[in-house]
């Protein structure tokens, strides 16, 4: 039934939505772990950062803000990909059969994880990343 329910949901919706993620059961051990994690502080004073390097690239542009809000020229003038970048893009664009929407998406969410790490270019990491955020649609929803 819930494979029925998935195939009723078009690709075209899905390619809307900027990040697709599963949640995994958490394993009991990894909650008993008492290494603590990166703290609530930190992790607001990067997003903080990020968010402050948005405002400055997107100064003097007129209703953009964010990465989210990229219109086709600045994706790319902002989201340039190494060799290796460029290369995992176009071999995943082809083997998940991604839009042209769901690309554009993929660089915006690969920017922001490049503003996150502190990084001025994407790195192919970054889009490793961005590229696992768009597989929900493909693998649980086809």
């Amino acid at each position: 039934m819930i494979q029925k329910y998935r195939q009723r949901i078009s690709g075209p919706l899905l390619d809307r939505i900027d990040l697709h993620v599963e949640v995994p059961l958490v394993d009991y051990k990894a909650l008993a772990n008492a290494e603590p994690g990166e703290s609530s502080a930190e992790i607001r004073a990067r997003v903080e950062r990020a968010r402050a390097v948005e405002a400055e690239r997107f100064r003097g542009q007129k209703g953009v803000h964010t990465n989210s809000h990229m219109t086709p020229r600045l994706i790319k003038k902002h989201c340039e990909l190494d060799a290796e970048g460029a290369a995992i893009l176009e071999h995943q664009m082809g083997a998940m059969s991604f839009s042209a929407r769901a690309h554009d998406r993929i660089l915006k969410v690969a920017r922001t994880l490049a503003d996150l790490k502190g990084l001025e270019k994407i790195d192919s990491d970054c889009v490793l990343e961005a590229v696992g955020y768009r597989t929900l649609d493909r693998n649980l929803w086809a």
